[in-house]
């Protein structure tokens, strides 16, 4: 039920690419600018709780290097130089070079590339109406869900579970491989209340100390990579200690007895070794869950983002069956929402007219595709034309140097829409200035609760700046692309969405600000069986056919184990790279957005690099040292920071920073590789092998 709201206040929702997805009061001046945001009590999920780089959005939005006009590049590629043109003119020359590349190369030479810069359904996603209607290449997003979400349905069958609100009932929160205080605040939320009102502990499982882990009651920091060993002693406690759930295994499980003698040698002494952590830590783990009938486990991206990412979110997820946790409310575990919401998205994707014959260029791999790299083209065209909405990939794409030179051929025409000059506008040959989510209309789906929320138009944007629907429907009259879609505002979008839906009217979506989607308690907790046709959760899955987003089977997928286990497949450190890196989320940032605000960046400092101080020693490295981190991928400069809470050997680096921002203007995906994840692809950014040395 709505709480009367505040005066000078009005409703939206978060845009960004968190979770959460929080539903936002705005206070609103009376000069027509927008003040302070606040996360709103009337949504249960967000509990009046947001990030406060959220809070300060003003920031962005009034920040004086915004971009205002369109701009034509003058001089060399990714030189900077621009001089402004009209949105006619430059609507023009997109279409025209469109049109040029299709003629000399086809249809498949032009590939429209975006991805979570907004999260609202018809800002970003129209531009799949513009790839389906003219068959230009279709993208493979596998950036940043791929892997948690196959390792999650490979278990459910279904990418739900509980109710996150439920860890407010819980006695055990375990928060593993996500840095919540970082990136999900709400998650914390609900975990705090259940400490406060029933006692409960909270678990934080990540690979540095986090401010999470400082805040658990058990901290584990084990090296990257080793999850899924982790998990399996901890099932091997379970087990041996009569914490295991058999009864419940035989209704809902797939092999439970050779899950019990395929672990008999997963022993806290074999993770140990694996881990980096004591067998007291593990066993410690291993009976807290395994005597707290209400335990949940809130699962995250973080630890997905290696090469055995999916087993390992697999193997962690399975400890809830083993325990049987599902049957009980605040029980369980959870990781997204994304199936329960149903809706139709038909007309915003021009999915009637999607051409499947047309080729899959995979998203994380576009340097390799711009260089040509004959794999990665799928056996088609030359990537000649790009218009880029919602995305940086010139700072936050995997092998950069590869990406750098991609975009920097004189041959590839690209057009960027964006709101800042970011690294890849200014390698733009058309430079597109666009609005913020308070300045045009959208619909958001909340994969880490369960709304569905509507963002309205609240305030007027600048004179210059243009929505993605705009944008869209624009190039679509000069490209000749005829769909009912391209006729129709973002608000009609959002209107013809629910009701396909049935989910009502955009005029009851705004009386209601939100939908609640939850699915009842026995759905979320599979009370009824997993989505399987036999019901039962899979510990063997046939990870060839997991019902995850694919192009087929990808990556060293015939080697992937049957069982959860530890698959080392990781990028090891050896003798000539001797640290393993990690490039962690900063609180200040997401992704690159706000890296470009006074606050964030003025208390973010810096790129710099947590180093263990007897690593650091050795190398003859004090803190503040200026640094070089490299491998065979090239080579990145930052700053050392002395840091105890690490394992021996890793080296975290928070951002995502612009490339700028680092000595010689290197950035630091430079050195994760973009080699497939198996078995349907994604991106190993937190999976890397590389040498340090003082600079």
């Amino acid at each position: 039920m709505n709480v009367s709201l505040r005066p000078g206040f009005a409703h939206s929702a978060c845009p960004h690419d968190c979770p959460s997805t929080c539903a936002l009061d705005v206070e609103l001046m009376p000069d027509g600018r927008v003040g302070r945001l606040r996360g709103s009590p009337d949504n249960s999920y967000t509990a009046g709780v947001i990030c406060a780089k959220v809070g300060r959005y003003a920031e962005r939005l009034y920040h004086p290097e915004r971009l205002m006009k369109p701009l034509l590049n003058v001089g060399a590629k990714g030189e900077g130089k621009f001089r402004e043109i009209s949105w006619e003119e430059a609507l023009d020359r997109v279409a025209d070079a469109f049109l040029a590349a299709e003629r000399e190369f086809g249809a498949e030479s032009v590939w429209p590339y975006k991805y979570a810069g907004t999260m609202g359904l018809v800002q970003r996603d129209s531009l799949e109406r513009l790839r389906h209607v003219k068959k230009y290449s279709r993208s493979h997003d596998t950036i940043c869900v791929t892997p948690a979400w196959t390792g999650w349905i490979a278990g459910t069958g279904r990418l739900a579970g509980p109710d996150p609100r439920e860890m407010a009932q819980s006695d055990c929160i375990v928060i593993w491989g996500t840095n919540a205080v970082t990136t999900q605040v709400n998650v914390m939320t609900h975990a705090i209340r259940a400490r406060k009102s029933r006692g409960a502990k909270i678990v934080a499982v990540d690979v540095y100390e986090t401010e999470t882990v400082r805040q658990a009651d058990l901290g584990l920091v084990l090296r990257p990579g080793s999850d899924a060993a982790l998990a399996c002693a901890v099932m091997h406690i379970a087990f041996r200690d009569g914490y295991a759930d058999r009864a419940y295994m035989e209704k809902y499980a797939d092999a439970p007895a050779e899950l019990e003698a395929h672990l008999k040698s997963r022993t806290p002494e074999w993770a140990a070794a694996i881990t980096g952590l004591s067998v007291a830590e593990i066993e410690a783990f291993g009976k807290l869950v395994g005597t707290t009938p209400r335990t949940f486990f809130r699962l995250g991206y973080g630890f997905t983002r290696s090469r055995n990412g999916v087993v390992s979110m697999h193997a962690a997820q399975s400890i809830a069956t083993v325990l049987g946790l599902w049957q009980r409310e605040g029980a369980g575990a959870f990781h997204n929402n994304g199936a329960i919401f149903r809706l139709d998205k038909t007309m915003v994707e021009g999915e009637d007219v999607e051409d499947h014959s047309v080729r899959h260029l995979d998203h994380s791999r576009v340097g390799p595709v711009l260089v040509g790299e004959a794999d990665a083209l799928k056996g088609g065209p030359p990537v000649k034309a790009m218009i880029i909405q919602n995305c940086n990939p010139m700072t936050v794409t995997p092998e950069q140097e590869k990406v750098r030179r991609g975009f920097l051929r004189d041959d590839l025409f690209v057009c960027v829409h964006e709101q800042f000059m970011t690294d890849t506008a200014k390698v733009a040959d058309i430079v597109l200035p666009a609005t913020m989510f308070l300045e045009h209309d959208d619909i958001y789906k909340a994969g880490g609760q369960q709304s569905i929320l509507f963002g309205p138009k609240l305030v007027e944007p600048p004179e210059g700046p243009r929505e993605n629907v705009y944008v869209i429907n624009e190039l679509a009259k000069r490209l000749g692309a005829e769909h009912p879609g391209f006729e129709m505002t973002a608000r009609e979008h959002v209107d013809w969405m629910l009701r396909h839906s049935g989910l009502g009217t955009l005029a009851d979506l705004e009386q209601k600000r939100f939908f609640d989607m939850q699915p009842d308690f026995e759905t979320a907790h599979y009370v009824k069986g997993f989505a399987y046709p036999d019901g039962k959760f899979r510990f063997k899955p046939d990870w060839a056919n997991v019902k995850s987003s694919n192009i087929g089977p990808m990556g060293p997928w015939r080697e992937m184990p049957s069982l959860p286990d530890y698959w080392p497949v990781v990028e090891e450190a050896d003798e000539t790279h001797p640290f393993r890196l990690v490039t962690a989320p900063a609180r200040n940032f997401l992704n690159t957005s706000f890296g470009e605000t006074p606050t964030s960046s003025v208390r973010e400092g810096r790129p710099t690099l947590k180093v263990r101080p007897d690593d650091a020693a050795r190398l003859g490295i004090t803190q503040g040292d200026a640094v070089v981190i490299g491998n065979h991928r090239g080579r990145v400069e930052l700053h050392a920071e002395l840091f105890d809470g690490l394992q021996s050997g890793v080296v975290v680096a928070e951002g995502i920073w612009a490339n700028r921002a680092h000595g010689g203007g290197v950035g630091i995906n430079t050195l994760t590789g973009s080699d497939e994840i198996a078995p349907f692809g994604g991106a190993a950014f937190h999976d890397t092998k590389v040498w340090l040395r003082k600079l």
